[in-house]
């Protein structure tokens, strides 16, 4: 399950063990494509919290974070910044670099 973050929660929301943001657009087609990917890692992959931030409704939090396009993943460990991931990417390519921080 992915859970929907926003400006007012996203710091309590990934402060805890590894945690992917997906930030994203409705208009945005890359993200389109990226998010059924991050829906199936997060049904097989329980060592990860997965959320997803419209950047639209919340424009703070990707500001703060530099995000100039998306879909831009963001994977955070004990409430650090660990990797920012631009572009569509796979399963497997995802897969990988998230098992990085969960061994």
């Amino acid at each position: 399950m992915v859970d929907e973050v926003t400006d007012a929660n996203y710091q309590d929301e990934t402060k805890d063990g590894v945690v992917l943001t997906d930030f994203w657009a409705t208009w945005c087609g890359p993200c389109r494509m990226q998010s059924p990917v991050i829906e199936e890692l997060s049904e097989e992959n329980d060592a990860v919290k997965f959320t997803k931030m419209d950047v639209d409704a919340n424009p703070k939090t990707p500001e703060s974070y530099g995000i100039m396009a998306i879909p831009t993943l963001v994977i955070k460990k004990d409430g650090e910044v660990v990797e920012k991931i631009t572009g569509f990417h796979s399963k497997a390519q995802l897969a990988k670099i998230l098992d990085g921080y969960t061994d």
